[in-house]
């Protein structure tokens, strides 16, 4: 039997005992070949598959074992790429497709595989045709957009594009253009605070609230027409209210979740996931479907029952929102509802998270009675609202209550009800102090990597097993990051209402701080900004929610996948044509302003190594001159005075020694300079800040751990020989070489004679490099 991972290889082979002998083949054994395409266009998309080089051994012992072997089973993951990878190993071992067994299960537990070897199936070629689809569509639109940016812009050739990570690209740029376009505005929320009497005849405090005003003269007019007033209760409705549990995990949601409640990224969730299934404690990890199973439904019944009794049980089937996805067919769940730990490193806490949640999907209706009071403002004639929440039964959050991401609204916020004390219409209510407080509108926040998900599920955009995958990809590219943002000071100001005396204070708070957030990089805007102006079909969203439910069609049968790529490549290739041949370079440059010392124009611009500020055009007799941006500025926010800014370096911080102390940013980053040497400056001091008595103990230590990799130095030939991890080396300006193992014991010994030689010798005999076999 083969499997993709040891780790299922070993926990299935503990189950079928001497029956089988499970080997694992560690993922996909084939992929397309690099050469055009790995593709014939002409002959209907046909795909010519190699075996890579680091799978040639996996791939000759299977071939090996199988030879021996009675009978090959396959029993890969249950979805498109499992599928895929069954039949690629038919392929490669000679297999027949149509005959060899195949079985598939949600959960590596006795039952499940037991059950799954009854009943074996052969490869469903419907799912196989799905993935070919969708990795020669990849394949085609990565291969033929790939060229167009390098051809387009001035930037080394490591530009890439692709159907599902440009378009998250572009949801990552477009709500970064929101928030930079966002005006906050301003109102005032009135809040009264009052005592009254509890059940216990002890006085305790509860607010209200009131309306909201544009200005703070509105707010004051309010405040003003409430002196002398009193407050009575008018009306006190008592309604009962619910709250009901989640569905059980789909791969989005779990991604979601652990973000939130852990703070996980989407590529952590996986792994720790991927390990946990594989060690048969939770079901398959890559499903879009919510429901649960019979026997995992009884099994939960038995843990809720045992544990809290059975009015917390509550049985519910929840409804799948895309019925046509053909993924794993139930939702991720612990395979075994009695087991409460698991012995798998960083496991524990995703473990839990998946069992509490799978518990309170099966559990009664938390029970609340929500108050409502309604208090009359005798001089006014205006109302206000208090409302409380008692929970009467807790139900499913004795165990669980969901998450929340970041919400549009209102900064400085509260939305939990108090418990109210017993109010009657015609109670007459001490006024504490009544407020009316400034607070603004916000943007909506920018994208974490499961709040990415998230919008791309709910545009249909991705399928479980290539969220995580596509969000590696665009930050490894460099089209977005992942960064923490400081917040700024703000003040707001607060009205207060309080024995007839209306007092004004002004207050402060820090707002806009954001935590592990994904930024688009100026790189990523402008190549989004490029895409979208030549390949408005590739880029939209609506018709790449179609791509994937086209490939839903075929893993279906009701499509010929074939078709379905020349309805695709016609038109595109049109417009990759168009583009390389109409389209302009791309610029990705704004204006500033013009240097008031030379009286040149001063441009924000994409350059061969990032973004940043020019002074002076090219064509000038002067040379231009040039500065790299900040890793937290943006050519498109950056303003004319934060350009200029840039231009203090290099700054004399003063002398050390008799030299000169200089510090600047060059291609590797910021640098100190002192004495003809140069030493690098870490992420944590900023080179427009740094004074020198920080920098003085930085050039004392790092030339003391320099001293120390010195052995010997041939000042006039400037030639080093060094300690370095792996022994004695030479290094002649930026370039090393090795020096010979008989050598390096008497290494402080030798000549410049010995070592120019060793030189030339590793300059006449360089290492050779390895070039990947032609298959």
């Amino acid at each position: 039997m083969i499997v993709e991972s040891p780790a299922k290889a070993k926990t299935i082979e503990k189950i079928l005992g001497d029956d089988f002998q499970v080997k694992s083949c560690f993922g996909h054994i084939r992929d397309l070949e690099k050469d055009d395409m790995g593709i014939d266009i002409k002959k209907g998309y046909r795909p010519r598959y190699i075996v890579p080089e680091d799978k040639e051994k996996v791939v000759r012992e299977l071939k090996q074992i199988a030879k021996k072997s009675d009978e090959v089973w396959l029993a890969t993951d249950e979805d498109r790429e499992g599928e895929a990878i069954s039949w690629h190993l038919c392929e490669v071992l000679g297999l027949d497709p149509a005959s060899t067994k195949r079985i598939v299960f949600h959960e590596i537990t006795k039952p499940a595989i037991q059950s799954a070897v009854k009943a074996p199936r052969t490869v469903d070629m419907n799912l196989v045709n799905a993935q070919q689809a969708r990795r020669i569509l990849d394949r085609i639109v990565g291969f033929e957009l790939s060229p167009v940016l390098w051809r387009k812009m001035s930037m080394r050739n490591n530009l890439s594009a692709g159907r599902v990570q440009s378009v998250a690209v572009r949801l990552i740029a477009e709500r970064e253009r929101v928030i930079n376009a966002f005006q906050a505005e301003s109102s005032f929320k009135l809040d009264a605070w009052f005592t009254a009497p509890d059940i216990n005849k002890r006085n305790v405090s509860f607010k209200a609230e009131g309306g909201r005003y544009k200005s703070a003269s509105d707010a004051m007019t309010f405040l003003t027409s409430c002196t002398g007033a009193r407050y009575i209760v008018n009306d006190v409705q008592v309604k009962p209210g619910k709250k009901t549990p989640a569905a059980p995990f789909t791969t989005s949601t779990l991604q979601q979740e652990a973000s939130r409640k852990l703070g996980y990224g989407v590529s952590r969730t996986m792994l720790i996931a991927q390990k946990l299934y594989e060690s048969g404690y939770i079901s398959y990890m890559r499903t879009d479907s919510v429901n649960l199973s019979d026997t995992a439904m009884e099994g939960v019944q038995r843990q809720i029952v045992d544990s809290y009794g059975k009015r917390y049980h509550q049985p519910r089937r929840f409804k799948n929102k895309n019925e046509s996805a053909q993924e794993a067919h139930e939702a991720i769940r612990p395979t075994d509802m009695d087991r409460l730990k698991v012995d798998i490193a960083d496991g524990q806490k995703l473990y839990e998270l998946i069992w509490k949640r799978t518990m309170a999907s099966q559990m009664s209706d938390a029970e609340l009675e929500k108050t409502i009071a309604k208090i009359d403002i005798s001089t006014n004639g205006e109302q206000l609202t208090a409302q409380g929440e008692v929970l009467k039964f807790d139900g499913f959050l004795k165990v669980y209550m969901e998450g929340r991401d970041d919400d549009e609204g209102e900064e400085g916020e509260e939305d939990k009800d108090s418990i109210l004390p017993p109010l009657a219409p015609g109670q007459v209510l001490d006024l504490r102090e009544m407020k009316a407080t400034e607070r603004f509108s916000r943007p909506q926040p920018r994208f974490t990597e499961a709040s990415l998900v998230k919008k791309l599920e709910e545009l249909g955009i991705g399928r479980p097993s290539t969220y995580a995958p596509t969000i590696s990809t665009i930050l490894k590219r460099g089209y977005v990051e992942k960064r923490d943002k400081e917040g700024v000071r703000r003040d707001y100001q607060v009205l207060t209402l309080q024995r007839d005396e209306i007092k004004t204070v002004t207050q402060h708070e820090i707002t806009g701080a954001e935590k592990s957030k994904l930024f688009p990089t100026d790189l990523g805007l402008v190549v989004t900004d490029f895409l979208v102006q030549y390949f408005d079909d590739v880029m939209d969203y609506g018709f790449t929610a179609r791509i994937e439910q086209e490939f839903d069609e075929i893993a279906m049968g009701r499509m010929q996948w074939g078709s379905m790529l020349d309805g695709f490549y016609a038109p595109f290739k049109k417009d990759v044509e168009n583009t390389l041949e109409n389209a302009e370079r791309i610029r990705g440059e704004k204006e500033l302003g013009t240097d008031p010392a030379t009286g040149k124009k001063v441009v924000a611009r994409m350059g061969r190594y990032g973004p940043m500020v020019q002074i002076g055009d090219v064509s000038d007799e002067i040379k231009p001159r040039f500065a790299k941006l900040k890793n937290t500025q943006s050519i498109e926010t950056i303003t004319f005075d934060e350009a200029m800014e840039l231009f203090r370096l290099p700054r004399q911080l003063g002398e050390f020694e008799g030299h000169p102390v200089q510090v600047n940013i060059g291609k590797f980053g910021p640098y100190i300079a002192h004495d003809s040497k140069f030493y690098s400056l870490g992420k944590e001091h900023d080179p427009y800040e740094i004074s020198l008595d920080t920098a003085v103990p930085m050039i004392v230590e790092k030339r003391k751990a320099k001293d120390e990799r010195t052995i010997k130095l041939f000042e006039k030939e400037k030639i080093q020989l060094l300690r370095g991890p792996y022994g004695p080396y030479i290094k002649k300006g930026l370039r090393n070489f090795p020096i010979p193992k008989e050598k390096q014991e008497m290494v402080e010994q030798l000549t410049i004679e010995e070592v120019k030689q060793m030189i030339e010798d590793a300059m006449a005999n360089p290492p050779k490099k390895r070039i990947p076999k032609k298959k």
